[in-house]
């Protein structure tokens, strides 16, 4: 062995000096390794039980193979590698010195731990799992990482970070204790701020970067681009519809965006999505023209109507007044509902307002401009009540076809303040066609036209001068009205009312209710109007009294002449 033969030679040189012999032994000494002191060897070879050390000294150790075994059982060394070693007590084996790497690496550690602590340096450690009021962390030797240090933006799942490799910077050591203290908080707020530093040197509007989806919210995803966190909106991150981020990027996610807005004072830097790929408006109407078809999906109903989706970012609305020809149609989900695939007509194109009309009824021909082929003014058509107003009621005949029906052509006789009074919503009625104007879509219907008019009736069987039988129905601040007929009114004026001297002396006189004869002396038969009198009656019958007086004198004063003239003719 080198040893063996070191002495050896060690005795030779000696024998003719003993103080040759004690120059040599200090300078041996002076080579051999102190104890105590860390050292740096080579490994020559590797046996059952041992790992054989170069030092570079005179002698050669030995350091027990349990050292260098990993997790696994595994040798973690292999000649020629470098290792730190020192001296080991005990007694040396076969001239070998016995080493020891556990106590070197201890050492070392602890030497390393110092130098960073001094320095602020950033270290390695491997978190290793929980403790008390924190984390265990492997930094050579275990170190405590309080659970607010574990990240710069707490609360934090300190589960997630278990078994990873961190950086961390030591906040206190004591090696006499044995106590190292690390911050992976402070590494990192380190490494973000150097980041950021350089992010907002080389940052400017308009550019194209690449950055990491940090975390997601209602309202968008931050990305983190170097230290500087930015905020890509909802409304940045497609040119189509996104109800939440979530449909186009996930934390982790490395994604490319433009930088729109950025705040170098406030550090708020504004991102978008879908300013990398062309605006589909800008091309709109050469896509869809006026008059074409689409094919979309409807994407979401509401009561004034339905958007239909046709591409990424380009929607159109149909609105409930252009989905059917009808006008009874009450909510747009009662023809189309989200998710369906439809078809429609391209009514206008607004690109700059991002607004496209689109008609589903345009698919069908327009019942209207045919109306005219099919109906004609007098003739009777059937149809349900569909809706009523305080001005009339709505009768669908077909389908796209509604006639209104005015309040006052629902009776010739009766008064009707409201529809309801005669109709019934969804009652099946017969009306008249009075009107058709197909290009304002308005049709007039009337049902009293069904029945023959009692204005008219009564016009063709009176004339003035007639006496006819009424009833007082109401009074007014003028004079009376009288019903002559069901339906049919006359008004005798207080003026023509017996002993007439002012309105209160006419009111006194008749009562409503009361029933008399009255003469005709007015009929306007486009106005309809009849003007009655209770005076000409009395006077008609003071004439009728005279007429019959006169016509019994004539009559007497006859007979008379009779007689004598037969006397005379007696005598004689």
């Amino acid at each position: 062995m080198a040893v063996d033969q070191s002495k050896e030679s060690m005795d030779e040189a000696v024998q003719p000096d003993s103080q040759s012999y004690q120059s040599l032994l200090d300078e041996y000494t002076h080579l051999a390794p102190a104890e105590g002191e860390v050292l740096q060897g080579t490994v020559l070879k590797i046996t059952a039980k041992d790992v054989i050390i170069d030092l570079g000294y005179k002698s050669e150790g030995l350091v027990p193979i349990e050292q260098f075994l990993g997790p696994n059982g595994e040798v973690t060394v292999q000649p020629s590698d470098v290792v730190d070693v020192m001296i080991d007590h005990g007694e040396p084996q076969e001239g070998y010195i016995l080493l020891s790497h556990l106590k070197a690496a201890r050492i070392r550690v602890w030497d390393n731990l110092e130098q960073a602590f001094a320095g602020q340096l950033v270290i390695l450690g491997r978190v290793m799992g929980r403790v008390k009021g924190g984390l265990a962390v492997d930094v050579g030797i275990q170190a405590f990482m309080p659970a607010s240090q574990a990240d710069p933006r707490p609360p934090h799942n300190l589960d997630s970070i278990i078994g990873q490799d961190v950086p961390v910077k030591i906040i206190k050591l004591n090696r006499r204790r044995g106590n190292v203290v690390v911050s992976r908080r402070l590494a990192l707020e380190d490494e973000i701020n150097q980041r950021k530093a350089v992010t907002l040197d080389h940052l400017h509007e308009g550019d194209i970067v690449t950055g990491v989806v940090k975390n997601l919210t209602e309202y968008g995803a931050f990305i983190d681009l170097g230290g500087l966190d930015g905020l890509l909106h909802v409304t940045d991150m497609s040119y189509g519809r996104v109800a939440h981020p979530s449909e186009v990027v996930h934390a982790g996610d490395t994604i490319t965006v433009k930088v729109l807005k950025f705040d170098r004072t406030k550090e708020r830097v504004s991102l978008g999505l879908k300013q990398l790929a062309p605006d589909p408006w800008e091309t709109v109407m050469e896509r869809y023209p006026v008059g074409g078809r689409v094919i979309g999906h409807v994407v979401n109903v509401t009561d004034y109507g339905a958007f239909v989706e046709l591409e990424a970012g380009v929607e159109g609305l149909i609105h409930i007044t252009e989905m059917t020809w009808s006008r009874r149609m009450k909510h747009p989900s009662k023809v189309v509902h989200p998710g369906d695939q439809v078809e429609a007509v391209v009514l206008e194109v607004h690109a700059r307002d991002r607004r496209i009309s689109l008609g589903l009824k345009q698919l069908e021909p327009n019942p209207w401009t045919t109306i005219d082929s099919r109906y004609s003014i007098g003739s009777v058509v059937e149809g349900r009540v569909r809706n009523m107003t305080d001005f009339g009621a709505f009768v669908e005949i077909e389908e796209g076809i509604d006639g209104l029906v005015h309040v006052s052509d629902l009776s010739w006789t009766k008064r009707v303040k409201h529809p309801s009074e005669v109709l019934k919503k969804g009652q099946l009625v017969q009306a008249v066609i009075l009107n058709i104007d197909a290009k304002g879509h308005r049709l007039s219907l009337g049902i009293k036209q069904l029945q023959p008019d009692a204005w008219e009736t009564y016009f063709q069987s009176h004339q003035p001068g007639d006496l006819v039988h009424g009833r007082i129905a109401r009074l007014a601040g003028f004079g009376a009205f009288v019903e002559l007929a069901e339906g049919v009114e006359g008004l005798c004026h207080f003026s023509e009312i017996p002993g007439y001297t002012g309105r209160r002396s006419a009111q006194a006189s008749v009562a409503v209710g009361q029933e008399f004869d009255f003469k005709i002396i007015k009929m306007s038969e486009p106005e309809r109007k009849i003007g009655l009198s209770l005076t000409a009656v009395g006077h008609d019958e003071e004439k009728s009294r005279l007429h019959d007086y006169q016509r019994r004198a004539a009559a007497a004063t006859s007979t008379i002449e009779e007689v004598m003239s037969l006397k005379d003719r007696t005598s004689e």
